[in-house]
């Protein structure tokens, strides 16, 4: 079974061994007819479930540079226990119906068993029954959506459930003095989620939802539904989206239309891509994000040597680490299990594990699958003129306030 090559943009990633490669287009996996399971030479395999296109491309396609580089690292260092490590990519699109047509072809034709996504939550939360159904593994760095921690025992992340996002969210909104709140939600499963955990706790602490609006993907205009939000004078606008697109273009649009009151987000809405679509307008927003500052020895190696090969900083640190981490907890359990198919004794390894890696010291996972050891920061977007490469757009302000 040969390895497959995939050209992440501006990036060259190995999924094995640098003499066993063929090119592939970086939204399509390389088609395997069974998986390695280690024996006889052949690699141990495991899948990315990346957003590589579409709605989630932007941070889809760095988190997928980050597996390859651990993958890489891992068999330039020899492998596990002498086999390789092969990471399939498969792109889910950030949709629910393409994540469940790229997991049915990888488990049902390929025989996968091990998966490393999907990016967003839709994806993951329209696979979890099938893969708790298959006792296939689903470990995702990046999926939030609160519903992910009761959906199944096979189903674990690295990522901080939003849940704690809300939380975190309401809290700063609540202290900040905000009492009036409308909200504008792009209508998927996380920016929903977010929405929903950050109001209940703004709502629970005694503030009050003037306005809500939700709105599909495929919009770009949204000068009609911010006019109805301000009509009702809040005290802020909280904004919860998926795309950076729509992300930049509501934040640039409200201020077009006049507002001037505060912005409250989560980590979209501070993306790069936001920044750009929304300029100067953008200055100011708080957000509540995983720490982008990864301060371990792994975290900067992998920062520093991502730079090296793109010529950018890494836009995503935080979620970048988090996916590079999930290869060498991966390989660790593969270690412990020798057969990437003993899903079972797989699960059981994470469960069991404290890991130091890229986004932290001694985390692991609890009994719902989800990330224990690690915490939010709060950040302030800067005005563009103090934007840089290093500092990524804003300021960090420290760890999220509690009443």
């Amino acid at each position: 079974m040969g390895c497959g090559e995939v050209k992440c943009d501006s990036f060259l990633c190995f999924g094995c061994g640098p003499g066993d490669a063929a090119d592939s287009d970086p939204s399509v996996s390389e088609t395997t007819s069974s998986t390695g399971n280690g024996e006889e030479g052949q690699p141990f395999v495991v899948v990315g479930l990346d957003s590589l296109t579409r709605l989630g491309k932007s941070y889809g396609v760095p988190l997928s540079q980050s597996k390859f580089m651990a993958v890489e690292e891992i068999n330039s260092a020899g492998g596990i226990n002498g086999p390789m490590l092969k990471l399939v990519v498969e792109d889910s699109k950030c949709t629910s119906n393409d994540a469940i047509t790229a997991y049915r072809r990888l488990t049902e034709v390929e025989g996968i068993k091990i998966i490393l996504g999907a990016t967003c939550s839709s994806g993951t939360l329209g696979v979890a029954p099938l893969a708790e159904k298959d006792r296939v593994v689903l470990l995702s760095p990046s999926c939030r959506s609160p519903d992910i921690t009761t959906a199944g025992d096979y189903i674990l992340r690295t990522a901080i459930y939003s849940l704690q996002v809300g939380t975190d969210i309401g809290n700063t909104l609540w202290i900040d003095g905000v009492r009036k709140l409308s909200t504008i939600t792009e209508a998927t499963d996380y920016a929903e989620g977010v929405r929903r955990t950050a109001v209940a706790q703004f709502e629970e602490l005694g503030g009050s939802v003037v306005a809500t609006e939700s709105y599909p993907s495929e919009v770009i205009d949204f000068r009609s539904p911010l006019t109805r939000m301000m009509g009702e004078d809040p005290d802020a606008l909280l904004l919860s989206a998926q795309a950076e697109t729509s992300g930049g273009t509501i934040v640039k649009q409200a201020r077009e239309l006049g507002y001037e009151g505060p912005i409250y987000s989560e980590v979209v809405p501070t993306g790069p891509g936001t920044l750009r679509i929304s300029g100067d307008a953008v200055t100011g927003p708080k957000a509540v994000v995983s720490n982008p500052d990864l301060t371990t020895s792994t975290g900067k190696d992998l920062l520093a040597n991502y730079k090296t090969r793109s010529d950018v900083p890494a836009p995503w640190p935080w979620f970048q680490g988090s996916a590079y981490d999930e290869v060498d907890i991966a390989a660790e359990c593969l270690r412990q299990t020798n057969d990437d198919q003993d899903t079972d004794g797989f699960r059981d390894c994470l469960y069991d594990l404290t890991w130091s890696g890229a986004i932290g010291d001694d985390f692991g996972f609890d009994e719902n699958g989800d990330i224990v050891g690690v915490s939010h920061v709060l950040i302030e977007v800067l005005p563009a003129h103090e934007r840089t490469d290093d500092n990524l757009g804003y300021r960090i302000l420290g760890h999220p306030p509690t009443p």
